[in-house]
């Protein structure tokens, strides 16, 4: 592995002020431990760092690849490699030192780009240059965030699938018209290129790469310490906030949304909601669409959804009866909208992100 050193300066820290000098060398005695762990033909992985730096997308980079683990036979070498020239600021008043550059990216297994400094920032030539050549040369390379505009201005996403943060989809759809963009799931892995959701989807990703190298019990025991789930599929979605309507307090389509919303376990047909209304079922449906961006039916699935993913976080109550309660109809239904719309099972969703859990 190459020499290795990053030293991580908290500014305005009374703590690196009075111990700076022993601690710093602490950091620097601690990263040479780590590049003398893993043995010499070890997959290198590289994360790139950067002024503007994310630091928890880069921190979870470490984490997963960095860290010394001494309880399994193999593991990877890593090494944080500098994208660019001038000093690597990162947010929260961290600064990193790396000592290597892009030119170790021709004999990287893995480049991880972490959060990049913003969508509309450019991406320097000699970046791209250096992530395609090393994909050519055989390098996977993932993404974390919004490190997919670099991915995407690299042009290693044309013609692929990708995901990123649901803030960044329409601004990457648009930009970028030939990558096919999924707006609702946690990773991507297309072609030997992986893009992820937002920054915890980060480890998600990771964790699967670890899959894939050293099996399920690896990433296993990885995600253990980690204390996470040990599996989280890249198809379930980010479970995206709900749009608040754009309806104005005291309209007749908000009211008539707030005395559905009380009465979710009632049949609402479109007759009765454009009765409620005092409209017709199309002039209903038009204003649904100008003020909500939905349909009348889909809106009130869409809250029969949001209302069931509440009690099932935050009450022990049966299944059946969150059914009973949102108005599903039948336990059927429920699976399947609430599957379509949130990408796991009501009994997985519970399982992950109830108050038992």
């Amino acid at each position: 592995m190459s020499n290795l050193r990053y030293v991580l300066l908290i500014q305005d820290c009374h703590f690196c002020e009075t111990r700076d000098t022993g601690y710093i060398d602490k950091l620097r005695s601690d990263s040479a431990k780590m590049s003398q762990i893993a043995p010499r033909n070890a997959p290198l992985v590289c994360a790139l760092a950067y002024d503007g730096l994310c630091t928890f997308e880069f921190g979870i980079a470490v984490e997963l690849f960095a860290l010394p683990r001494p309880e399994f036979a193999d593991w990877y070498r890593y090494a944080t490699v500098k994208a660019e020239p001038g000093p690597i600021r990162a947010t929260g008043g961290i600064t990193i030192e790396a000592q290597d550059d892009l030119d170790l990216l021709r004999q990287a297994s893995l480049i991880i780009v972490p959060g990049w400094r913003g969508a509309d920032a450019p991406v320097p030539p000699a970046l791209c240059a250096a992530l395609q050549d090393a994909y050519a040369q055989g390098a996977r390379i993932a993404s974390i965030c919004s490190g997919v505009f670099v991915l995407a201005a690299a042009g290693l996403l044309t013609g692929k699938s990708a995901t990123t943060h649901w803030r960044y989809t329409d601004k990457l759809a648009a930009r970028y018209p030939d990558i096919s963009v999924d707006p609702d799931v946690l990773f991507v892995e297309d072609d030997r290129v992986f893009t992820s959701a937002g920054s915890a989807a980060g480890l998600d990703l990771g964790l699967h790469i670890i899959r894939q190298d050293h099996g399920a019990q690896v990433a296993a025991s990885v995600a253990r310490r980690l204390v996470l789930p040990a599996q989280r599929d890249g198809g379930q979605r980010q479970f995206v906030p709900r749009p608040e309507p754009k309806a104005r307090m005291g309209s007749d389509l908000a009211a008539l949304q707030d005395m559905i919303r009380a009465t979710l376990d009632e049949d609402w047909p479109m007759a009765r909601m454009a009765q409620t209304a005092a409209t017709s079922g199309r002039t209903l449906a038009r204003r649904f669409r100008e003020e909500t961006g939905d349909t009348p039916l889909n809106w009130l699935k869409l809250e029969r959804v949001s209302r069931a993913a509440e009690l099932l976080e935050n009450s022990a109550i049966p299944l059946a009866d969150i059914s009973d309660v949102c108005g599903f109809g039948s336990a059927e239904s429920f699976r399947r909208d609430f599957r379509r719309l949130m990408g796991v099972p009501p009994i997985r969703y519970r399982e992950r992100f109830g108050a038992a859990a």
